[in-house]
This record gives structure tokens, sequence and C-alpha cells, in this order.
């Protein structure tokens, strides 16, 4: 019975890899990337490596998601800053990042598409099956129970049996001692040679040992049971076994040892559990650090508990953490032991969000490559605030009441690999001195700037992506010579300040220009003219711009690279001049203004002309990249549009013309 079964199992597998051939190999691809992931990969990241845009409330209702690129969407929360990041359950993965958003599942950023992989089960022919902690796939549940036990060999019970063991009789009881070499058991049991007949009646020899067998399956059976055998020193010093039936009994030399159990670790307290090497005790309604003592353990969650110390002895059996995460707890920062962190060498990870402390605490390991802070009661980082953390890369300070009054110009020296700084939500009126050369993402969201200095960014000339919405910047408080220069600045994000023009003096290697929610009635002609490779990405909705306000050299410089253009919510009467000039145009955004028609050739440019290579001029038709226009929420009478007015447009159902507005 069991052949066919295996001979089954073999062509379902088999069938198996021809029907999927890319599956297999995208997860090869992927455990390959797992086994050999930058250490930036392995600490996931930053969570959010580009500025996201919140919308108040009171406008959300009118947003509407595009189809971008590939069949994504395209809406205002796109700034992508490095090119081939990806975007999973709202958080921003570098390309290359590999993370595991549940369990038995590993996804791959690759390229801006998310790869994952399932692992793959084998289907068992069993009547009941379980999960085992920390295990993927389902196993036969006296498997299970067999793998859970320090079950004996089956190599093991021959030798002392007299007979090959039933696999019913095995003894999953750890009472036998470890296996002897084959010259030891040949001297503890002498064999013989007999003579047995197969049900072709033919002989055949085989070694048997010279023991009682039957009454060896009666004892292994009677352990099995839970009759287990009462050990006692006999008058010779050998250890003896008894069992029930005095027949059943067998000696073991003194010489074998002797198992000793285990010690058993202290048990977790209610609400905790462990999963391989990670303590999750979330929600646990914890008062201290639960007394743990496993060298192995990588990985301690504790979040929304009731902590509010953390002792010098709180990971003294634990060395090894790699990650720790405290956040929504009570903690405060005179609970916090002077050398509390001091013992965890391998520490990579802190979280803190969360809680009561007022600074940041002292003795932090310097491997730590990332700490979060936020949303905590922080009022000072001084010069020694962040001493001997030169491999930390990410640092979260959201939520705090920092300022540049009690942050040392110092405080960030010692940050040698620092690239990624979270200061959102603080009182900040400048930008902070004193940031890190290695600096590539600033986010100082929601603070009370009002200018950006000369000086400001004299230092990152690897910065990448600036976050500046929700402050309080007018165009003429930006200095000219304040990014003009950046080589590697991508990505700037304004939204909700208080300009009135599109700012001048843009760094030269912008992409990506994000001005919504101020009141700009104006785009001044060559803004963008300066900018090598050209501008990609412009969001400048929910603003006041007005036909007045762009003219024909508005977009200068910018017609060959715009990729996105959203103009909507503002008060256009007309669609704006130069955009049948914008050739890699795929989204346009005009809804919620005041247009009333679409002349032709506004959108499209329907035709052009040159002369082939005999001299005859002929006329061939551009096609545009657009993928959508949203023009809905204006005054259009559709019935009157030229039929020439989206000509260049691939598809008409990317053109959105409905609802519109009644005429006044």
């Amino acid at each position: 019975m069991q052949a066919p079964s295996l001979l089954w199992l073999l062509l379902l597998v088999a069938l198996g890899t021809e029907l999927c051939p890319a599956a297999g190999a995208a997860g090869r691809r992927l455990r390959r990337r797992m086994q050999h992931r930058s250490p930036r990969a392995a600490r996931m990241q930053p969570l959010i490596n580009i500025p996201l845009i919140n919308i108040d409330d009171s406008v959300m209702g009118v947003f509407d998601s595009l189809v971008g690129l590939g069949e994504r969407e395209s809406t205002y929360s796109v700034l992508p800053g490095k090119k081939g990041q990806c975007t999973a359950n709202g958080m921003i993965m570098f390309d290359k990042a590999v993370w595991s958003p549940k369990p038995c599942v590993t996804c791959l950023c690759s390229k801006g598409e998310v790869i994952c992989d399932t692992a793959m089960c084998h289907p068992l022919k069993c009547p009941q099956t379980i999960i085992p902690a920390g295990e993927c796939c389902p196993v036969c549940s006296e498997t299970a129970s067999s793998l859970d036990s320090n079950t004996t060999s089956l190599d093991d019970i021959s030798e002392l049996s007299g007979d090959s063991p039933d696999p019913k009789d095995l003894d999953t009881t750890d009472v036998l001692p470890p296996a002897r070499t084959q010259v030891e058991k040949d001297e503890l049991f002498p064999t013989e040679v007999i003579e047995i007949r197969d049900k072709e009646g033919h002989k055949k020899g085989e070694k048997k040992r010279k023991r009682k067998g039957k009454k060896n399956r009666q004892r292994h059976k009677g352990r099995r049971r839970g009759k287990l055998p009462v050990p006692r020193r006999g008058a010779a010093g050998d250890v003896q076994y008894e069992s029930d039936e005095d027949d059943g009994a067998f000696r073991i030399p003194s010489h074998f040892p002797i198992p000793v159990p285990p010690i058993e670790a202290p048990p977790l307290p209610s609400g905790c559990s462990t999963s391989d090497s990670t303590v999750s005790c979330i929600n646990a309604k914890l008062t201290q650090i639960p007394p743990i003592s496993d060298p192995d353990l990588t990985s301690l969650d504790l979040t929304g508990n009731s902590i509010t110390t953390i002792s010098d002895e709180a990971f003294n059996g634990i060395p090894n953490l790699e990650w720790i995460d405290l956040s929504k707890n009570n903690i405060t920062s005179p609970g916090i032991g002077p050398k509390a962190f001091k013992i965890l060498k391998k520490l990579k990870r802190l979280y803190l969000d969360g809680n009561m402390l007022v600074l940041i605490p002292s003795e932090l390991p310097s491997t730590l490559e990332e700490i979060k802070i936020n949303d905590n009661q922080l009022h000072a980082i001084d010069e020694d605030g962040l001493k001997d953390l030169k491999n930390l890369v990410t640092l979260e300070l959201e939520g705090n009441k920092l300022s540049e009054a009690n942050v040392s110009p110092l405080a960030f020296y010692p940050l040698k690999s620092l690239s990624y700084l979270r200061l959102g939500r603080n009182k900040f009126r400048i930008i902070p001195q004193g940031l890190p050369a290695t600096l590539e993402e600033l986010y100082l969201e929601h603070n009370q700037i009002e200018e950006v200095s000369e000086i400001c960014f004299n230092h990152t000339r690897n910065i990448n992506i600036i976050g500046l919405k929700h402050n309080k910047l007018e165009e003429h408080r930006i200095a000219p010579l304040a990014w003009i220069n950046q080589e590697n600045l991508e990505s700037i994000d304004l939204s909700y300040n208080k300009l009135y023009h599109v700012p001048s003096y843009l760094p030269k290697s912008l992409l990506h220009l994000v001005l919504i929610g101020n009141q700009i009635e104006r785009i001044p002609g060559y803004v963008f003219g300066h900018m090598r490779p050209g501008l990609e990405y412009l969001y400048l909705s929910f603003n006041k711009l007005t036909d007045d306000g762009i003219d024909s050299v508005s977009f200068f410089g910018a017609y060959h690279s715009l990729r996105e253009l959203f103009l909507d919510h503002n008060e256009l009467r007309a669609v704006p001049f130069g955009i049948d000039e914008m050739r890699k145009l795929r989204f346009l955004r005009l809804n919620n203004n005041k247009i009333r028609t679409v002349p032709p050739e506004r959108i499209c440019r329907t035709h052009s002309s040159h002369e082939d290579e005999h001299g005859h001029s002929e006329e061939e038709n551009e096609d545009s990249h657009l993928e959508h226009v949203h023009l809905e929420n204006n005054y259009i009478n559709t019935r009157q549009l030229s039929p020439h007015s989206f000509s260049c447009i691939r598809s008409y159902c990317s053109v959105v013309l409905k609802p519109q507005k009644k005429t006044k």
C-alpha cells in the first residue's frame, strides 16, 4: 500500500514543478535574498522612507484615485523619492528590502514591485494534524507529539530488544541510555545467525539478539501506556529498573549515563507567547519586564503594557537581544537604570514610542541601528545625548517638545551613519543645526518653521528627501542658496504652508515637488528651467491658481520630463497653455475648477509635419503618453466638445468628464 502512495506523491510533486516554474524560481530568488540581504534590508529599512501627503478630513471625500503606471494607482500620496521603492500596508520599503507581513509569507521589493513567497506545505495523509508553534506547515498529531519529546531512535530500540520492534511498541519515554558504539553493543549483546523463511520458503540469514523479545515488547508497551519503570540501586552498584512484571526487568551496567532532566526556565506570564527566538507579550497587563532566561532569544515585544521601570538587571538573562519593542507603556526617564541596556551587545532596534520619557536613555549600545522615541515628552538633547551611536541609521523623535533652543548643535555629531531622521510634531522654528553629513531623508512636518536659511544644508550633500509640510514657510523666507546646489535632492514636500508663488531657486536635481494646500496664485516663468534632468511630478492641488497665474513659459524646462501634473481644486477657467507640449505626461488633473471648454490642440497636438528622406513633407499623428485626464466638476458642456480635443488619448474611457456643475 505504501509504494502506490509514494508513486502518486512523486507524480504530484513533478506535476507541480512543471506547472509553476516561475513561482519556484521566485521563491528561490527570495530565499537567496533573505540569506544574502544587506544590513539595511535586514533591519527592515526605515519603516517610512518617503513623505506621505495627508489631506485634511474636510477634503478627503473629493479625492479620486487614478490608475497609474502598470495599472497601479496614482494618488496625492505619491512622492516616490528614491526610485524602486514599494508601498506595503502603509509602509514604504526600499528597493531590495525583504520583510514578512505575516507568518510564513516573505516579500521582496524589486524595482517598485512587491513579490511575495508563501511557504509550501507537503500534503499529509493522517486523520489529525496540528501546526507546531513557530512552524508554517501542519504535521500529523502523532508525529508532533514525538517531535516534542526526546524520542529514542529505532536503532537504539532494536539493539536492546530481542526482535525488530513493532512501531506500535516504540517507547517515547527518555529512559534508555545514549547509543553505544558497535563494538560495545556486540560485547554487551552476543549475536547469532538464525534461520528464517520468507513467503516463498527461501531461507534468510539474519542477526538476532539473544533476548526475550516478547517480554521486551510487553515492557515497551507497558511503559508507553504510562507504566514507567522505577530505578533503584542494586547490591552490585548497578542501576536496575523495575516494572510491574518482574520477568520483564533488565539490568543496565553502571557505566551507562543516567539522563538528567533539563532545568526548566520560569514560565512566561499569561498573555505572553513564544515563537522561535521571539517572546511576545502584547497587551498582557504587565507592570514589569518578565524574568526571562534564554540566551537564544533575539526579539522581545512588550507593546501596550503598564511597565514603568527598567532595572539594570532587566535583560541579564537575555543578553543576545537584537530587537526590543517597549512602545505604549508608562516608562519614565528616572525609571530606567543607567546600565539597563549596557549588557545588550547585539541590540540593533529599540522602540520606546508612547511612553513618558523626558530624556534619551543613557549608555545605549553602540550596535544600535534604529531608535524610535516618538510621542514622549523629550525636552532636550545635549551634546552627549546620542554619544557612541556611530552605527545608528534611523532616528525617530516625533511628537515631543524639541526645538532649536533645547537641541544642541552638536547633538547629531556622533551619528556617523545616520541617513533617516524624523523630527515632526515638535516645536522647531528653523531647520535644526548640525545635521549629519550622511543624512538622506529629513522629515520636519507639523512644526513652526518659518525660514530655510543658506547654511541649513551646507554639510548634507547626500540629502534626497525633505518633508516640510504643515509649517509657516513663505517663499521669500527660503534663501536663494538654501538648496539650489544640492545634487541629490529629488523630493520636497511644502504642502500646507503660506506660499503665494511657486518658490524660485529650487534644487537642480528636483524630481518631485508637492505644494498642495497653499495659497499659490502664480507659477513664475522659467521657474523650472534650470532643473536637470527635469521635474517629473508637480502637485498644485487646492491652491488659488487662475488663468493669469499660468503663462506659456510657466512650465518651461519641464515639457520634456513632466509625468504627473495635478492642478485640481483651483480657480482655472481654461486649460493652461503648454500641456500639449508635455510629451511624457501620463496623468493630468484639472477637475474642480471653472473650466468651460477644451479647445482642440490645448491638450492634444493632433498633427505635426516633417520631411522624409526624399524631402517630401508628410504629416503624422503624435501619440501622447496620457493615460488619464480628469475634468469632472467643471462647467463643460460635453455635447459641444470638439472630436479632436482628446484625439491623442488611446482610450476615451481614460477621460473623466462627469459629473459637471450647472452653468451659473
